[in-house]
């Protein structure tokens, strides 16, 4: 009797990306289903997704863990391919994927693998971009999507087999992609943690050093080049920031008054 292969399908969440979703979605036609959260897309994200397949599914936003664990569960197959719009599976790590789950093992329930990042036109591999190995493929029912926001992270109850080919990562689509990002992240962490003291602002110029050194010298970043060097300084700066942001939040608002 021949055992019909392990079906798997794709998790991906996603606003405004139809500059670049169907880059993921072409390196995932290998997969059995396709499903999309979208949180409201004003471009043309979802016209996208269905020209390539996927089923699309509106969200409103619920923050990144929680979205990405509706639509983990928005999904029918026995193993889940949990995706970022900004990324892609590589041509190797799709037949690496396929062959690992053509023989698999009862007690897997979990697959991570590296991560490669694209970012001011090279691929980045020091400053501790690299490996950044994350789990990404798991079986239904074994996984939960954990972290605080927004720092997500993929659990897996049982083993986990580390593959050894490269999911593609497309970050930041320019410097200024990154300043956004940053601003957004340390807002969410200053409104998680709420106001803080003046020590705050000196742990954060200690963290801002302390992150430069430790992405550009400690980690190699300057062996990325120019590349590494604003890697680093945006790295540290965000650390900064969000320390800054929560300091900022116990001054009283701002009464109309003339000097």
């Amino acid at each position: 009797m021949t055992l019909s292969r392990p079906k798997i399908s794709v998790a991906i969440i996603a606003k405004n990306e139809g500059d670049r979703i169907a880059r993921l979605l072409k390196s995932v036609q290998f997969a059995d289903e396709i499903v999309v959260v979208d949180s409201g897309s004003n471009d043309n994200t979802v016209p996208v997704c269905k020209d390539y397949g996927a089923e699309v599914i509106y969200q409103q936003w619920q923050g990144h863990t929680l979205q990405k664990q509706f639509a983990m569960e928005q999904t029918s197959s026995e193993w889940i391919l949990c995706l970022d719009a900004d990324e892609e599976v590589s041509v190797a790590l799709g037949k690496e994927i396929r062959h690992n789950l053509d023989h698999i093992d009862l007690e897997v329930n979990g697959f991570s693998m590296p991560r490669l990042s694209r970012y001011l036109g090279r691929w980045i591999r020091h400053g501790g971009w690299y490996p950044d190995r994350k789990v990404r493929i798991v079986r239904r029912g074994t996984a939960v999507w954990c972290g605080t926001d927004p720092h997500d992270k993929l659990i897996v109850k049982g083993k986990v087999v580390a593959l050894s080919e490269p999911l593609l990562h497309y970050t930041y689509r320019s410097i200024r992609d990154q300043v956004a990002t940053i601003n957004n992240f340390s807002d969410i962490f200053a409104g998680q943690h709420g106001p803080a003291g003046n020590v705050y602002i000196l742990a954060g110029t200690a963290h801002f050093v302390g992150k430069f050194l430790e992405c550009y010298v400690w980690k190699t970043g300057f062996l990325d080049g120019i590349p590494g060097f604003i890697i680093a300084a945006n790295s540290a700066w965000y650390v900064f920031l969000k320390h800054a942001k929560a300091w900022e939040l116990k001054i009283p608002p701002q009464k109309s008054r003339r000097p």
